[in-house]
């Protein structure tokens, strides 16, 4: 499948659009708070390799809050 949008870079962006409304850091929170919660530990460590790999069409605020899970 070359090409294709790994998963967790899919599902990430998607909680930033659902949770971008809130004001300033308070959105980067929420995002770290759920993927904190219930994210598979598997899941969350491929998307902070993810970032650290350059984290090419991750949303800021998904960047944001890997900072916060760090």
């Amino acid at each position: 499948m070359t090409g294709s949008v790994p998963p967790e870079r899919r599902m990430a962006n998607d909680i930033a659009l659902n949770l971008g409304h809130l004001p300033g850091e308070s959105a980067a929170e929420a995002i770290a708070g759920h993927i904190g919660r219930f994210w598979d530990p598997r899941m969350r460590s491929r998307l902070l390799a993810y970032v650290d790999a350059g984290a090419e069409g991750l949303h800021p605020l998904v960047i944001a809050a890997v900072r916060l899970l760090r």
